[in-house]
Protein backbone atom coordinates (compact mmCIF):
# COMPACT_ATOMS: atom_id res chain seq x y z
CA UNK A 1 0.00 0.00 0.00
CA UNK A 2 1.56 3.03 -1.01
CA UNK A 3 1.08 6.31 1.13
CA UNK A 4 0.25 9.91 -0.04
CA UNK A 5 3.17 12.60 1.16
CA UNK A 6 2.07 15.23 3.08
CA UNK A 7 1.10 18.11 1.47
CA UNK A 8 3.80 20.66 2.15
CA UNK A 9 1.51 23.61 3.42
CA UNK A 10 0.57 21.07 6.13
CA UNK A 11 4.49 20.28 6.68
CA UNK A 12 5.29 24.11 6.93
CA UNK A 13 2.14 24.18 9.78
CA UNK A 14 3.36 21.67 11.34
CA UNK A 15 6.79 22.92 11.51
CA UNK A 16 5.40 26.01 13.21
CA UNK A 17 3.05 24.68 15.77
CA UNK A 18 5.55 22.26 17.10
CA UNK A 19 6.99 24.23 20.09
CA UNK A 20 10.54 24.86 20.82
CA UNK A 21 10.69 22.46 24.41
CA UNK A 22 13.61 20.65 25.45
CA UNK A 23 11.43 17.53 26.13
CA UNK A 24 10.48 17.67 22.51
CA UNK A 25 12.33 15.88 19.85
CA UNK A 26 12.04 15.94 16.20
CA UNK A 27 12.17 13.23 13.70
CA UNK A 28 10.71 11.41 10.88
CA UNK A 29 8.08 8.14 11.61
CA UNK A 30 7.35 6.27 8.21
CA UNK A 31 8.88 9.02 5.81
CA UNK A 32 6.66 11.39 7.64
CA UNK A 33 7.12 14.86 9.98
CA UNK A 34 6.86 13.84 14.11
CA UNK A 35 7.21 14.98 17.39
CA UNK A 36 8.42 12.68 20.40
CA UNK A 37 8.92 13.12 24.25
CA UNK A 38 10.31 10.18 26.36
CA UNK A 39 10.51 8.10 23.17
CA UNK A 40 6.81 8.61 22.17
CA UNK A 41 4.89 10.11 19.60
CA UNK A 42 2.91 12.82 20.75
CA UNK A 43 2.03 14.53 17.42
CA UNK A 44 2.87 14.14 13.75
CA UNK A 45 1.73 13.61 9.84
CA UNK A 46 0.26 11.11 8.35
CA UNK A 47 -0.64 11.74 4.90
CA UNK A 48 -3.17 15.16 4.69
CA UNK A 49 -3.78 14.72 8.69
CA UNK A 50 -1.76 15.87 11.57
CA UNK A 51 -2.22 13.76 14.14
CA UNK A 52 -1.88 14.28 18.27
CA UNK A 53 -1.99 11.31 21.20
CA UNK A 54 -4.27 12.64 24.34
CA UNK A 55 -6.27 10.99 26.67
CA UNK A 56 -9.47 9.12 26.12
CA UNK A 57 -11.47 11.61 27.64
CA UNK A 58 -9.96 14.19 25.17
CA UNK A 59 -10.12 12.49 22.03
CA UNK A 60 -13.78 11.47 22.87
CA UNK A 61 -14.83 15.15 23.49
CA UNK A 62 -12.89 16.07 19.95
CA UNK A 63 -14.48 13.31 17.98
CA UNK A 64 -17.90 14.49 19.56
CA UNK A 65 -17.38 18.18 19.08
CA UNK A 66 -16.13 17.28 14.79
CA UNK A 67 -13.10 18.86 15.83
CA UNK A 68 -11.08 15.28 15.15
CA UNK A 69 -11.61 11.65 13.98
CA UNK A 70 -10.47 8.31 14.94
CA UNK A 71 -7.20 7.60 13.45
CA UNK A 72 -6.88 4.79 11.12
CA UNK A 73 -3.42 4.60 9.27
CA UNK A 74 -5.36 1.87 7.51
CA UNK A 75 -8.49 0.80 7.30
CA UNK A 76 -9.91 -0.56 10.34
CA UNK A 77 -6.70 -0.32 12.31
CA UNK A 78 -7.53 2.47 15.08
CA UNK A 79 -4.50 3.90 16.68
CA UNK A 80 -6.21 3.58 20.28
CA UNK A 81 -5.61 7.35 21.95
CA UNK A 82 -4.61 9.22 18.74
CA UNK A 83 -6.98 11.21 16.77
CA UNK A 84 -6.51 13.02 13.18
CA UNK A 85 -7.49 16.65 13.74
CA UNK A 86 -10.16 18.52 11.48
CA UNK A 87 -9.37 20.93 8.98
CA UNK A 88 -11.34 23.72 10.97
CA UNK A 89 -8.21 23.45 13.80
CA UNK A 90 -6.00 23.31 11.61
CA UNK A 91 -7.20 26.84 10.25
CA UNK A 92 -7.21 27.93 13.96
CA UNK A 93 -3.18 28.34 15.26
CA UNK A 94 -4.52 28.95 18.35
CA UNK A 95 -6.56 26.05 19.22
CA UNK A 96 -4.18 23.73 17.08
CA UNK A 97 -1.48 25.14 19.51
CA UNK A 98 -3.24 24.52 22.58
CA UNK A 99 -3.95 21.08 21.27
CA UNK A 100 -0.09 20.17 20.84
CA UNK A 101 0.61 21.60 24.19
CA UNK A 102 -2.16 19.32 25.43
CA UNK A 103 -0.97 16.51 23.83
CA UNK A 104 2.75 17.04 24.42
CA UNK A 105 1.40 17.52 28.56
CA UNK A 106 -0.42 14.20 28.27
CA UNK A 107 2.69 12.04 26.91
CA UNK A 108 5.58 13.49 28.67
CA UNK A 109 3.56 12.48 31.70
CA UNK A 110 3.86 8.90 30.33
CA UNK A 111 6.80 7.08 31.72
CA UNK A 112 9.46 6.92 29.32
CA UNK A 113 10.23 3.60 26.56
CA UNK A 114 12.68 1.68 27.58
CA UNK A 115 15.10 0.75 24.79
CA UNK A 116 14.72 -1.50 22.34
CA UNK A 117 14.61 -5.74 22.64
CA UNK A 118 17.22 -7.07 20.18
CA UNK A 119 15.94 -7.85 16.63
CA UNK A 120 15.26 -11.88 16.04
CA UNK A 121 16.42 -11.85 13.38
CA UNK A 122 19.86 -11.76 14.49
CA UNK A 123 20.51 -15.25 15.74
CA UNK A 124 23.77 -17.61 16.02
CA UNK A 125 24.31 -19.39 13.73
CA UNK A 126 27.03 -21.13 15.55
Amino acid sequence: MAWRKSPPELIALFDAAIPTDARVERRKMFGYPAAFTNGHLFAGLHQESLILRLDESDCAKLCEAGKAGPFEPMAGRRMRNYVALAPAVLADRKVLGRMIARALAHTAALPPKGPKRPSRTKRNTN
